[in-house]
């Protein structure tokens, strides 16, 4: 399980958010809940665009060290999202 099982599933041909959905339910102990699934995705387009400090809103309820909202790379790296991030070569 873990990291491989993740890149296996970034690599499935099931929707994007079944892969989260997947990832967050099983991968993880104890499990992150569902709810996270559209701020994680919007985590990952943001980091993939190259804005990995921008914020994004989390589910009501959810803070980051006491915030309504987190830097988008933050999310990516404690959701162990790293499998669905595309790396670009630097110029």
């Amino acid at each position: 399980m873990g990291a491989l099982s993740a890149i296996a599933m970034a690599e499935a041909s099931i929707t994007l958010e079944q892969q989260i959905s997947w990832h967050l339910t099983v991968n993880h102990y104890p499990p992150i809940p569902e709810y996270m699934v559209g701020t994680c995705i919007e985590a990952i387009d943001l980091v993939n665009e190259g804005n990995w400090t921008e914020k994004v809103y989390l589910p009501e309820g959810v803070t980051w060290r006491g915030l309504i909202a987190a830097p988008a790379g933050v999310i990516v790296e404690q959701h162990h999202l790293e499998p669905w991030i595309i790396e670009r070569e630097l110029d």
